[in-house]
């Protein structure tokens, strides 16, 4: 623990900045409050009675110290919130040292290079956190931002860019897509510099099609390896890498109005009606179960 992250206690033997990293060790938690059951309220107390539990830390807590990465080396499951501005690092860490974990992450991280090879190999997968909503968490009764309060009275924030990622298994990508679209050349257009049709919802993803499809991100939290291939992502380098065209010359004509969407060489992007089209950060995919074909 580093940074006051556990406020809510007051915890013997430390500086009363609560800003001293620390470790706790906790082999047993008894029904402390008599309730009948084990809860947070359980260890409070049991840290309240006994402060041999918690240990200073003699570095800065900074996951990346011989201190933490021994702490690490000990450790059969990894919970927690690792900082986002270093998440891929945090991510390489737990796989150099080959740790099963359970950890929160921004939703945007499946875009990082890293972070997306993972899940391509099916090293890496989300959790069970609702993809499209987010992540709820209370929050002290003086905060007043806050999403809503619940039926206990407790006020809930929420944070919609946030999810679990884990590397152990999870029973909804063991769950086949449920797809009842056909395809059709008016309703999936093809890419302008990609061969291969773009589908604007996972929803929409045709049954019969067998060439390559472009999906929204969120196509990741649903994400069988058995009814699907992830091919690439359609952006920047990783485009490049799958063979999304730079612009060509022949398309030189579009090639200002590409640049105001803010896309950039390696970006999927579709011409409509002689409109240019580029559409957000794409998956591309194969079915591997393909109906009436």
């Amino acid at each position: 623990m580093a940074g006051g992250q556990l406020s809510l206690f007051e915890l013997e033997g430390l500086k009363p900045s609560g800003k001293q990293p620390f470790k706790i060790e906790i082999c047993e938690v008894p029904d402390l409050d008599g309730d009948g059951a084990i809860g947070l309220l359980d260890v409070e107390m049991l840290l309240k009675l006994d402060k041999n539990i918690v240990t200073a830390l003699l570095g800065d807590g900074d996951f990346r110290s011989k201190e933490c990465i021994s702490l690490l080396e000990e450790a059969d499951v990894v919970v927690t919130n690792p900082p986002f501005s270093l998440f891929r690092e945090y991510i390489q860490l737990l796989e150099k040292y080959k740790k099963d974990f359970i950890i929160i992450g921004n939703t945007n991280s499946i875009t990082y290079r890293e972070i997306f090879k993972l899940i391509k190999e099916d090293r890496l997968r989300t959790g069970y956190t609702n993809f499209n909503v987010g992540m709820f968490f209370e929050v002290p009764d003086e905060w007043e931002k806050f999403h809503h309060i619940d039926e206990k009275g407790r006020k809930i924030a929420r944070v919609s860019t946030s999810c679990w990622f884990t590397n152990l298994e999870v029973s909804k990508h063991k769950e086949l897509i449920t797809l009842y679209k056909k395809y059709s050349k008016r309703n999936y257009p093809t890419y302008a510099n990609f061969d291969g049709i773009e589908v604007s919802k996972v929803s929409n993803i045709p049954m019969d099609y067998s060439g390559i499809m472009g999906v929204p991100i969120t196509f990741v939290d649903k994400y069988n390896v058995d009814q699907f291939e992830i091919i690439g992502l359609g952006i920047s380098n990783s485009g490049i890498e799958v063979g999304v065209k730079p612009y060509s010359k022949k398309d030189k004509k579009y090639r200002k109005e590409i640049q105001k969407r803010a896309a950039v060489d390696g970006d999927l992007y579709l011409i409509i009606d002689g409109e240019v089209v580029v559409p957000y950060a794409r998956v591309l995919i194969k079915n591997k179960k393909v109906v009436g074909k």
